[in-house]
């Protein structure tokens, strides 16, 4: 399984969200709560450039954040990143 890494802060509905979404594809994420550690919410704007949570990282391609997260779930995507077949896919 590919490494995938969070930066999330606790209170924020769209961490949560993101999260649950990598829960239910049973995939293991390291969680890096910005809010818990300056130094790792400098490291994230050093990764991405970006101030909002959460940001996703899978292999150490940013993906983006919630949004672009279940998009790639839509365009039927993300299984392909996380190493798993897809959910859609019948076997001949």
């Amino acid at each position: 399984m590919p490494e995938v890494v969070v930066y999330m802060k606790r209170t924020c509905p769209y961490s949560r969200q993101a999260m649950e979404l990598l829960n239910e594809k049973g995939c293991e994420f390291q969680k890096v709560d910005v809010a818990a550690d300056e130094r790792r919410h400098e490291e994230m704007l050093r990764r991405c450039g970006r101030q909002t949570v959460p940001q996703i990282f899978i292999e150490g391609q940013h993906i983006g954040g919630c949004d672009d997260l279940y998009d790639l779930e839509a365009r039927g995507q993300l299984d392909a990143l996380l190493g798993r077949e897809s959910q859609d896919s019948t076997a001949p």
